[in-house]
């Protein structure tokens, strides 16, 4: 058994060698060559996860020196800033959904297990902004933890409370455990995703004011801006939402229809920015940050093209979403903008509602249609019609463990 904790060369025939090495809790780098030049790189452990229709590097909190020397850590992992928009010297993507990280560690408070830390990169931008939490990456925090050895869980189902220390709220991600890891293989699909995998749910917990304290931070259910009708709510993360047609735009518009339309992206955040001052995010257009709130477009269901080139049929949706995230078009829709969505469809008079069916596809939820699919998310409410959770069904997987260099 090759311990996992070190790295160990091995004899071979023919003087082969081959290095082992499996990444658990430290690593020792500077055991290879003291002398190499790569040893002048910062390096840490660290792991690469899919979450959702996201994907991210994640470190354990311990592996990392203080936190005011992150954002430069960051960034140097990440490659951003890139002026070319590929990220090609570093781990993300050139896309806000892969230009990511999570930072997780044990948690002190009685309600958690763990806590952990969401940062959005620049992709063209040095920004490092963790001012908001991801959906789809809070659903690998529960496996990472499990399979870090944060949490110990016996095999079968299993919670692990997360405590989100962007926002202050609590996830619980259900999952299951199987010879004590994160279970990967299982029949659950999200569109977005080739394959299936492990159905993981995640329940997050009194989700409504994660910044501004309030569901409806300007106190309006609908709010005028640039001359168009839009609702601003704040669960998951504060957002703002307008309809498709009173932009001039089809619900069933694609990313990258969005993207080469002349003017849609600047009149979309120029709202995004007018409606961050509103919501009391930010106190002027210039210091608005770039991850929230975020702006989404909805419109009446229909049948629409997806970016696979497939068919989704009107009666198959409860309403169309295209969410921009950090400036593009997301080709999913963000965890918790499709949070704050099912929230919004349920409040009478909202832009969402008016155009959410009457007759929902599934009676547990809201079905959103977006560029790559639908998904299915529910929302809960107490008899004072404050919102107790929202409910999304994701999976994740582990792709890599081992060393990441920041520079």
């Amino acid at each position: 058994m090759v311990p996992r904790d070190s790295f160990l060369w091995l004899s071979a025939p023919r003087a082969q060698c081959v290095l082992y090495w499996v990444f658990r809790s430290r690593v020792q780098t500077r055991s290879i060559h003291a002398s190499s030049p790569i040893l002048k790189q910062r390096s840490f452990p660290a792991a690469y996860y899919r979450g959702g229709t996201s994907r991210a590097i994640i470190f354990r909190k311990q592996d990392l020196p203080p936190e005011e020397s992150w954002p430069a850590i960051l960034r140097g992992v990440i490659n951003s800033p890139d002026p070319n928009g590929r990220q090609l010297n570093g781990m993300g993507g050139g896309v806000s959904s892969l230009s990511k990280v999570c930072v997780v560690g044990p948690s002190a408070r009685d309600d958690a297990d763990v806590d952990y830390m969401f940062a959005a990169i620049g992709v063209k931008e040095p920004e490092v902004d963790f001012s908001s939490n991801c959906g789809n990456m809070s659903s690998a925090v529960g496996p990472f933890a499990v399979n870090a050895g944060l949490v110990h869980k016996d095999d079968g189902h299993c919670t692990v409370r997360i405590h989100n220390t962007n926002t202050g709220k609590i996830i619980h991600s259900k999952f299951s455990v199987e010879d004590g890891e994160a279970k990967v293989d299982g029949p659950f699909a999200i569109d977005g995703v080739a394959g299936t995998g492990a159905k993981i749910e995640l329940a997050f917990i009194d989700p409504a004011g994660s910044k501004t304290g309030k569901t409806l931070p300007t106190g309006n259910i609908v709010d005028v801006i640039n001359n168009v009708r839009v609702t601003c709510i704040d669960v998951g993360n504060p957002a703002v939402f307008v309809q498709a047609p009173s932009l001039g735009v089809e619900g069933g518009i694609l990313a990258d229809a969005i993207d080469a339309h002349p003017d849609l992206l600047p009149r979309l955040d120029s709202i995004r920015r007018q409606a961050a001052v509103a919501m009391g995010i930010a106190k002027s257009l210039d210091t608005v940050l770039g991850s929230i709130p975020k702006v989404a477009m909805v419109a009446a269901p229909c049948t629409h093209k997806l970016v696979s080139g497939e068919t989704v049929n009107e009666e198959d949706c409860d309403l169309l979403v295209r969410a921009i995230s950090v400036g593009q078009p997301h080709r999913a829709v963000p965890i918790t903008v499709a949070m704050a969505i099912a929230v919004a469809s349920r409040l009478e008079g909202s832009v969402v509602k008016e155009v959410t069916s009457s007759t929902p596809v599934d009676e547990d939820g809201v079905t959103l249609g977006h560029n790559s699919g639908k998904l299915l998310v529910g929302a809960n409410f107490d008899t004072n019609g404050t919102v107790t959770d929202a409910t999304v069904f994701r999976t994740a997987r582990r792709i890599m463990e081992g060393i990441v260099y920041a520079d």
